[in-house]
């Protein structure tokens, strides 16, 4: 008699971009009054970064409209994430890519282009940020004198749409709604486009937008900042992807505050994010205390902190720039000690009102 042995279904693709998406969520931290703080881990899609997810809506968005050529070239100023992501894109797709970038991208966001075949454009940094308006420029040169395609982030609306997956996934993962979600805006599309499909979904989430000090994105003083992939420095216009009536709360985070919280996480989870999600991870910390009972809070990690470790993560380098704290790495630790405090203090609680 011959037995027949039942195998499951193979599970092979064979692109990168197949493995974009259905990213996990982490619970990092939960209070006795049962709220609980998630998240989602946008590292694990292929570059390490959630911008992978709209730099291919932008380039098949393209093709469709016919804009985008075969065997063309595309063009982006970018601080790194949207660059590698379009590399892949790129690719996988035939087309040559041109970034233009500036000393104020991590170095290994740069040499992870290189290794993708990026063709690479500098310009001179300012020293105080990002030189954001400088590299639109340059970008904008190129595309007139060769014709490539400039997807500009800032102002295309498939970088929105390129998260209505995230969305899902959230609510598909959760089998709830969302009550928070925090996230650094930048161009306004990881935030913006996950709160617009969320809300076109039925949730009633509430969105918190997180900005570094120094970023004219809320409309405050222009300064010097070290977060990358978010902010916007003075002289910036800031794009239409960037969509306040989607934004409930804007709070702005300092680097100090910003990379404490993302160093914290690596010695409490192992997990290493980079510096938005710190800053995220900052807000969501001090407010979980704060909302009602039973809430669930999401902080969107856009990408991964080992980008970051000759930065965030290298001691040195934050003494070079007054940016170590030790106090505030003290604090915060005390803040995860007291939310397990609180969850014991509960159960205690609770058992005393049963007996």
């Amino acid at each position: 008699m011959t037995r027949h042995i039942s195998r499951p279904a193979e599970r092979v693709v064979t692109t990168s971009s197949e493995l974009i998406g259905d990213t996990p969520l982490l619970e990092l931290a939960r209070t006795g009054s049962g709220s609980r703080l998630l998240l989602k881990l946008e590292q694990f899609n292929p570059t390490g970064s959630c911008k992978v997810r709209m730099a291919r809506e932008m380039i098949l968005a393209a093709e469709r409209d016919g804009v985008l050529k075969p065997g063309g070239r595309i063009v982006e100023p970018t601080s790194g994430n949207t660059g590698t992501g379009l590399a892949l894109v790129a690719i996988e797709r035939g087309y040559k890519f041109t970034a233009v970038v500036d000393s104020h991208a991590s170095r290994d966001k740069l040499r992870a282009m290189q290794a993708m075949g990026v063709d690479l454009v500098f310009v001179e940094s300012n020293g105080n940020g990002p030189s954001t308006v400088e590299r639109r420029r340059i970008a904008g040169k190129i595309a007139d004198e060769t014709g490539a395609f400039w997807p500009d982030q800032h102002h295309n609306p498939n970088n929105n749409n390129g998260y209505v997956g995230l969305a899902a996934e959230l609510l598909r993962d959760l089998g709830t709604d969302v009550d928070y979600l925090v996230g650094a805006v930048g161009t306004g599309g990881t935030l913006c486009g996950t709160v617009r499909e969320l809300r076109r979904l039925g949730s009633q989430v509430m969105s918190i937008g997180v900005e570094p000090t120094g970023s004219i994105i809320f409309g405050g003083p222009a300064g010097k900042y070290w977060q990358t992939g978010a902010g916007a420095p003075g002289g910036f216009t800031v794009g239409p992807n960037v969509d306040r009536a989607l934004i409930d709360e804007r709070l702005t985070v300092d680097d100090i505050d910003a990379f404490t919280a993302a160093r914290v996480v690596a010695r409490r989870t192992g997990m290493l994010v980079g510096g938005t999600a710190g800053a995220g991870i900052h807000v969501a910390l001090k407010r979980l205390a704060l909302v009602e009972p039973n809430s669930t809070m999401v902080v969107l990690v856009c990408d991964a902190g080992e980008k970051y470790l000759d930065t965030i993560y290298d001691d040195d380098w934050l003494r070079e720039r007054h940016l170590f704290d030790e106090t505030a790495h003290r604090r915060l630790q005390r803040l995860f000690d007291a939310y397990r405090e609180s969850i014991y203090l509960a159960s205690r609680t609770v058992a005393a009102v049963g007996a």
